[in-house]
């Protein structure tokens, strides 16, 4: 397997295909990097460098006890992002992955990156609390800290059920997708999906995305149950100096997965802009 070790000695696997000018993907919670297979495997034929990490405590990378917060998570980024020697790439991510990206860019600037698309993401901030309405309470997130640690492998096909829509009158359920979707997140942490609740539903990035310059594409679709598209992407792409929102009518939260034709030929298009 590729892997590094990053400074605090946790193990990070990687995938890199390719070569080309590069693509970085940063995948959702309890998920890894096998989460973006359609759009890696399309953007390599296309003539792109993709790549696509582990989190730490996710997939097959390290499981430490600590370090489950958007600051680490964008470190460990960084790490992978300086050891592959990336250089004007696009980082992509999906859901929680958003968040890791704008919190990368935030932290260790933008010089690696020309441009940024944050799917069906959490920024700027998905808790309802004081200063920021939202339709997600404290007691959705909870419920997601409740069953990982009562019942983990219920809770991931729970997940796998409301990611892809499939609880929606007269969907067309894939069973090779939920699976897909359990697989991924049977094998990661319990500690680290735990913590990573309070990581992706408490962290405010509202100043992060501020201080994005680089164009930035949002894509979200208005079904999305887990990531109310109002909540999050309308308010982002506001915040971001240079954003542009792609709205995806009927389309629930796993989009890329389910929708890989429309959402890879999007991407593309964004990419070659």
């Amino acid at each position: 397997m590729s892997t590094l070790t990053t400074k605090d000695g946790t193990t990070i696997f990687f995938k890199a295909w390719g070569e080309g000018p590069t693509v970085v993907f940063s995948h959702a919670w309890a998920l890894s990097a096998d989460e973006w297979d359609p759009q890696m495997l399309f953007l390599i034929q296309h003539g792109y460098r993709v790549i696509a990490h582990d989190r730490r405590g996710h997939g097959r990378s390290g499981q430490p006890s600590q370090g489950y917060n958007m600051d680490i998570f964008a470190d460990d980024l960084s790490e992978v992002v300086e050891s592959l020697d990336v250089q004007n790439a696009v980082f992509v991510g999906h859901s929680m992955g958003g968040g890791e990206v704008v919190r990368y860019l935030a932290r260790h600037g933008s010089s690696k990156a020309s441009k940024a698309v944050l799917i069906s993401s959490v920024p700027p901030l998905m808790l309802n609390r004081p200063g920021n309405a939202t339709s997600t309470s404290m007691e959705v997130f909870d419920h997601y800290r409740l069953g990982v640690a009562l019942n983990r492998s219920q809770a991931y096909q729970d997940t796998a059920t409301a990611f892809y829509g499939y609880d929606r009158p007269g969907a067309s359920i894939s069973e090779g997708l939920r699976d897909k979707f359990w697989q991924q997140a049977i094998v990661g942490s319990a500690k680290a999906h735990y913590d990573s609740v309070k990581a992706f539903s408490e962290t405010d990035f509202t100043a992060d995305l501020k201080g994005l310059s680089i164009p930035v594409l949002f894509m979200h679709g208005d079904a999305d149950l887990l990531v109310p598209m109002a909540d999050s992407s309308v308010r982002a792409a506001k915040l971001v100096q240079n954003g542009r929102l792609i709205v995806y009518p009927d389309y629930p939260h796993g989009l890329c997965e389910l929708h890989p034709e429309r959402i890879n030929a999007d991407l593309l298009a964004f990419i070659q802009s």
